[in-house]
């Protein structure tokens, strides 16, 4: 955290995330919000030390750790509407979470600037869920992305980000990916600016409110102004043109990341070929790459996971140099994160250049599983599950947090996984569709995020499935951030949700957590059992 806190014109060593709170406190951000997930966790957790710790630098910042998504980002877009600076920090599912909140604030745009900080996690590093490239969101709902390779960039497009959003009054999205948000760097440091204290709300129904037939004239401005971001783009230094000559033959069109990737394979291969680096990918510039690509034979597409880029290039292409060869997916895989190696060899076939094959030493390692960390109370939870019924005949449900290791084959009890609190909702719909005896296990954490709703819809439509809420009074996964339930008793929501078969232990008594899973999963309605011991790393 010190050198997040360094002088102006130090140059310090920083995370990507680290760099990005820099930048929002350079610009003077009022407001942030965010719910943990890694990769974007760090953003969160330093903003919360620093407000804790350094309030003479942070004394009119607020922070939180919000209950989900969607309302961290509802709670920014209140925020922005009192015209406070305003930063909001997830990770990419959490984008999929408050995608009712994001499309209406991008039509009604923006009154305190707002930059929404967005980390995708290519090769699924820290996600279950799936390989999500969130760059069609910004498509979805017309919201400018950029895109940083560097934890400089990362605190320099943060300024960018606030200022298209003070300029064009509307939201941005920082777009990272793990490699960038993890990576450490120099980054050279500008004066912190000081935060106003409060913001205030002035009536505009005009503005604010998304009701028909005024919400059609928002959706034209939009466009609008999405276009003169277009042209605000082509004049940004932020897409620039780097090394070889551009009369050149070949050349190479790539962004975030992987324009790292490209500059060490050149230097590899020896070669000087042109490289246009896109830095904000929505809404894309069209005048500069079509001056890039117009005297070319051979362009190369470096990006990760789906070939947006590649798509909007080619419709290019058949305008301007229909004889273009476009070289994309066709030689750089479509799943998994890219790599120096792998855009090497990419590059080498592209440019018709030869490479020796690399050495590499197979050394053979034993196959090793996660697991929960010893002592970990959750071992005892599933323990007293195996005791009590026969895991062959009984469908076990899984969910977002350290208990998904169920799903390993030393625990082997996780039949389904999805996303966040889709344990019990999908529970329900199995335990409707058939007559099999079926446990759920949810955090507490993530009962707060997305299971209540779950809950109310299990009970209302006379459900019956055991659900295990695993209380270990933290969000441990993700670095033991808080969540409600230091204010709020779980059982207290359960009891107003209208379950009747409920009760809390702790796994440590093992006969009395067997006796009654035993006795729930008999019941022809929902039962409850919140299994509560903390973490070992927050006892």
């Amino acid at each position: 955290m010190k050198n997040i806190l360094g002088k102006s014109n130090q140059r310090v060593l920083l995370l990507g995330n680290e760099a990005i709170i820099r930048g929002a406190l350079e610009v003077g951000v009022d407001f942030v919000s965010t719910y943990p997930g890694t990769p974007a966790s760090e953003i969160g957790d330093r903003f919360n030390e620093i407000v804790k710790s350094q309030p003479y630098i942070a004394k009119n910042l607020y922070f939180e750790f919000s209950v989900n998504e969607k309302v961290a980002l509802e709670a920014g877009v209140g925020a922005s509407y009192c015209g406070l600076k305003t930063l909001v920090a997830m990770k990419n599912f959490g984008l999929n979470v408050c995608q009712d909140a994001l499309l209406p604030f991008v039509y009604t745009g923006s009154k305190g600037p707002t930059v929404i900080v967005v980390a995708d996690d290519p090769s699924c590093h820290s996600s279950a869920q799936s390989e999500q490239n969130s760059r069609p969101t910004s498509y979805l709902a017309h919201l400018p992305t950029l895109e940083p390779s560097t934890p400089q960039e990362c605190k320099d497009f943060i300024h960018l980000g606030f200022e298209i959003s003070e300029k064009f009054k509307i939201p941005v999205m920082l777009r990272l990916t793990t490699r960038v948000a993890h990576q450490r760097a120099i980054v050279k440091l500008d004066k912190l600016v000081e935060c106003k204290t409060k913001g205030k709300f002035i009536k505009d129904k005009n503005k604010f409110v998304t009701m028909p037939p005024r919400v059609l004239g928002m959706k034209e401005e939009l466009l609008e102004k999405i276009e003169k971001i277009r042209d605000f783009s082509e004049l940004s230094p932020i897409n620039k043109i780097s090394r070889g000559q551009a009369s050149a033959n070949l050349g190479i069109i790539t962004s975030g990341v992987s324009y790292l990737y490209v500059v060490d394979a050149l230097e590899e291969l020896g070669l000087n070929l042109p490289v246009l680096k896109i830095g904000m990918f929505y809404p894309l510039l069209k005048k500069k790459i079509i001056k890039f690509i117009k005297p070319l034979k051979k362009v190369l597409i470096v990006e990760e996971l789906e070939p947006w880029l590649e798509k909007e290039i080619n419709v290019l292409a058949k305008n301007v140099n229909p004889k273009l060869k476009v070289f994309g997916k066709n030689i750089l895989p479509i799943t998994g994160e890219l790599s120096p190696d792998i855009v090497l060899k990419a590059m080498a076939v592209f440019s018709n250049k030869k490479i020796k094959p690399l050495k590499e030493n197979k050394v053979l390692i034993p196959k090793r599983y996660p697991q929960p960390c010893p002592g970990c109370p959750y071992w005892l939870a599933f323990n007293a599950v195996k005791q009590a019924v026969d895991t062959k005949k009984v469908v076990f449900g899984g969910d977002i947090g350290c208990y998904m290791l169920a799903g390993t084959p030393c625990i082997a009890l996780q039949d389904y996984l999805s996303c966040m609190g889709s344990s019990i909702g999908i529970a329900h719909g199995i335990k409707k569709s058939s007559s099999q005896k079926l446990i759920t296990f949810i955090g507490d954490s993530t009962f707060f995020h997305a299971g209540i709703p779950a809950l109310i819809n299990t009970v209302f439509n006379n459900s019956s499935p055991l659900i295990i809420v695993m209380d270990n009074q933290t969000t441990a996964m993700t670095g033991h951030q808080p969540n409600p339930g230091n204010k709020i008793k779980i059982e207290d929501i359960v009891k107003a949700c209208g379950v009747k078969n409920l009760k809390v232990i702790n796994p440590v008594k093992q006969k009395e957590m067997v006796e009654t899973i035993k006795n729930f999963i008999k019941k022809d309605e929902v039962s409850v059992i919140i299994s509560r011991s903390p973490c070992l790393f927050i006892k």
